[in-house]
């Protein structure tokens, strides 16, 4: 007689089949919205794989909206794609979020004190054409793109070529933190308000303001970021 079949072991993916049962407008919304909130709320931990081919299995779709959901996921930093291994589950964790902050509060004021006094009024008129544009976006990658440019313009005029080249790198390092965050919790909370404040600070001349608003403006978005990670009980994948 033979023996029975064993048990296929656990999956990741067995997280996926609660949502099975909603249905969306296109194969690929409903692709991307499961996948979505199964990362967001830590169902899928950082690193897990995701293999067009099983996923396609799993929600009984050809692999051509599977392939564009995970593209659209690529965009807001909540997977990655790699080289040998596919498409992967972002790894973020609280204390890497913390450290990223902690550099940028340290590198930021010190660029924009040297920056405002010597700020063009076509610098200005470039970093409210960025405000604007932000305004407008809607898709995540791009929204990181201009809020980094926003930042380095009203940075660029501090004459310190190696500060400015740290406090880009650190606000690259920012940016899936930025598109995890738009994805969890949508594009108001962008904090345009603050880039607002810190612009017309600098037109005014009044460094101390705009110092004030830039340290306000990463001290908020640190606390939103580790109330993220603490609202998923304290799940710390590798970011």
């Amino acid at each position: 007689m033979l023996d029975p079949p064993l048990p296929k072991p656990p999956s990741p993916l067995d997280a996926l089949r609660p949502s099975l049962a909603f249905r969306w407008r296109t194969a690929t919304e409903f692709v991307e919205a499961t996948l979505k909130a199964a990362i967001l709320d830590g169902r899928l931990p950082g690193g897990t794989p995701l293999r067009q081919e099983e996923l396609a299995a799993r929600f009984g779709l050809s692999r051509m909206p599977v392939r564009e959901a995970l593209r659209q996921l690529e965009s807001q930093a909540l997977i990655d794609v790699l080289p040998h291994r596919g498409a992967v589950v972002t790894e973020i964790s609280a204390a890497d979020a913390a450290d990223t902050y902690a550099i940028r509060r340290a590198l930021e004021p010190a660029a924009l004190r040297l920056s405002i006094p010597r700020l063009s009024d076509h610098a200005l008129r470039d970093a409210a054409a960025l405000i604007d544009e932000m305004d407008a976006e809607q898709e995540a990658g791009r929204m990181g793109l201009l809020n980094r440019r926003f930042h380095m313009t009203l940075y660029a005029a501090a004459g310190h070529p190696r500060l400015l080249a740290l406090a880009e790198q650190q606000l690259i390092a920012f940016d899936r933190y930025l598109r995890f965050h738009l994805a969890s919790q949508g594009r108001a909370h962008m904090a345009q308000e603050d880039h607002r404040a810190m612009l017309e600070a600098a037109r005014a001349r009044d460094t101390g303001t705009a110092i004030a608003v830039l340290e306000r403006h990463l001290d908020t978005a640190a606390g939103t970021i580790a109330r993220f990670f603490a609202t998923r009980g304290g799940v710390t994948e590798a970011s």
